[in-house]
C-alpha cells in the first residue's frame, strides 16, 4: 500500500510539473541576438540590437510547449553601429534612459509570456506582454524551434527564433522628422528578431 501511495505521489508530481522533459533554460547572452529593424527614409532598413539582457524559459521538449518565458533588456545597451544615433535613441526623444534613476521606465524593456500555442512542425505562437517606457501591450511572436544539443562541457542547450512586429508610437516613441520628398525619417513599424540559445539549469 505504501508503495502504491508513493508511486501515485511521484506520478502526480510528474504531471503537475508538465512532464519530465519540462526544463528551465537560462538565456546565454554570448549566443543570443536580440535584434530589430526599422525603416530609414522609407527606402531602407536600419538594423540594431541590445547587447545586455537576461532571461529564462521553461520548455517541454516532448510536448513542444513553452510554459514560461521572461526577458528583461537593458535599453542603454542599444547598438545600431552608429554612436550618435544610439545616443539619440537613449535620449528623451525616444526611450529616455536615465542612469541616475534605476526605476526610470525608459531604462528597461521586458517581456513575459502569457500563453503558447505549439504547432506540429515544432514552432508555435507565443502571446505575451511587452513593456516599453512603462507602457504594457500584448504582442504575438512567431516561434521556430532551432534544436537541442549538448556542448563540449556537458551543458544541455536549446535554441529558438522568435519574430514579431510592434508600432513604436504605441509605446511613446514618437520622434520623427519630415524629409524634403514628403516622407518621414523613421518608420513606425519595428520588426523584432530574437535568436535565442538557452542553457538547461
Amino acid at each position: 500500500m505504501r508503495l502504491r501511495v508513493f508511486v501515485g505521489i511521484v506520478l502526480g508530481m510528474y504531471f503537475l510539473a508538465g512532464g519530465a522533459l519540462a526544463r528551465t533554460y537560462k538565456v546565454d547572452k554570448e549566443h543570443t541576438n536580440v535584434g530589430f529593424t526599422v525603416k530609414h527614409l522609407m527606402i531602407s532598413k536600419v538594423r540594431g540590437r541590445f547587447n545586455d539582457f537576461n532571461g529564462e524559459f521553461v520548455y517541454d521538449e516532448k510536448a513542444k510547449n513553452f510554459t514560461a518565458v521572461k526577458v528583461t533588456i537593458d535599453v542603454s545597451s542599444i547598438d545600431t553601429n552608429e554612436k550618435d544615433r544610439d545616443k539619440h535613441l537613449r535620449s528623451p526623444d525616444f526611450f529616455g534612459v536615465d542612469p541616475k534613476n534605476p526605476k526610470a521606465p525608459g531604462n528597461t524593456i521586458s517581456f513575459e509570456m502569457l500563453s503558447y500555442t505549439p504547432s506540429k512542425a515544432g514552432g508555435g505562437k507565443a502571446t505575451g506582454n511587452i513593456t516599453i517606457k512603462g507602457i504594457k501591450k500584448k504582442i504575438e511572436l512567431e516561434v521556430d524551434e532551432g534544436g537541442f544539443a549538448k556542448d563540449p562541457w556537458g551543458n544541455e542547450r536549446a535554441a529558438f527564433t522568435a519574430k514579431g512586429k510592434i508600432n513604436r508610437k504605441d509605446f511613446g516613441l514618437n520622434w520623427n522628422k519630415v524629409i524634403e520628398a514628403g516622407g518621414i525619417m523613421v518608420g513606425d513599424d519595428v520588426e523584432l528578431l530574437i535568436e535565442a540559445q538557452g542553457i538547461a539549469q
